[in-house]
């Protein structure tokens, strides 16, 4: 479910010209002006975002923190998990606001 979910969001996102595929810890995401900003890992949508609005996210229990797997939780990257997949898309829309706007 997780890969088609996010197929969707990916094919969407691939008519914008800015927006190409490229990988990141290991796995292929979605790249607006050369950097990533959303991804599958292990079964979870990763997402850039501010600091702040993935603290607020871990929280309220919807994502955890993003560790890619030396040790080290990322702290503008959370892991949003199939279980709140309705959220992926409006999570995918902020990061790619976030990542296009540095």
């Amino acid at each position: 479910m997780s890969a088609a979910a996010f197929d969707k969001i990916a094919r969407s996102y691939l008519k914008d010209p800015a927006v190409s595929t490229g990988r990141m810890f290991g796995s292929e995401g979605l790249k607006i002006n050369g950097k990533v900003f959303a991804m599958v890992v292990k079964g979870d949508l990763v997402v850039k975002l501010p600091a702040e609005r993935c603290s607020s996210l871990v929280e309220k229990g919807h994502a955890r923190p993003f560790d890619p797997g030396h040790g080290r939780l990322m702290k503008e990257w959370v892991a949003v998990p199939p279980s709140r997949a309705r959220d992926w898309r409006r999570l995918a829309n902020e990061a790619h606001a976030f990542v296009g706007s540095g």
